[in-house]
């Protein structure tokens, strides 16, 4: 009896690629994390540098608390501004700011007792 041949290549869907980690949800869940409470409340204040984040949180993975807020219905947005590092050279660094969307979502979930 002869076996039959596994084929060679296996069919994958691409239907369904899209990167659901990445996407901010519509709502702003929340949160108890006193690191995440911390960057909120610098963040409703002004824009900050990824070095400012890291400071206030109390942890030198800045851009990763950043992206759980963004897990968790949060944008924002990074903007890389152009200035001069103290060696003369150009750079460009990266500063989180909150989009008004933002701040109204977190506005609504205080209202409901977030944050306590």
């Amino acid at each position: 009896m002869k076996k039959a041949q596994l084929p060679l290549i296996a069919e994958l869907s691409l239907g369904d690629t899209e990167d659901f980690t990445a996407k901010a949800t519509c709502k702003f869940t929340g949160t108890d994390n006193p690191r995440h409470l911390r960057v909120i409340h610098a963040l409703l204040i002004r824009t900050r540098k990824r070095e400012e984040i890291d400071r206030i949180a109390g942890a030198s993975n800045g851009p990763e608390l950043i992206a759980e807020l963004r897990r968790r219905g949060l944008h924002i947005p990074c903007v890389n501004t152009p200035a001069i590092d103290r060696d003369g050279r150009p750079i460009k660094y990266g500063a989180y700011s909150l989009t008004e969307d933002d701040r109204r979502k977190i506005k609504i979930w205080q209202r409901k007792g977030g944050a306590k």
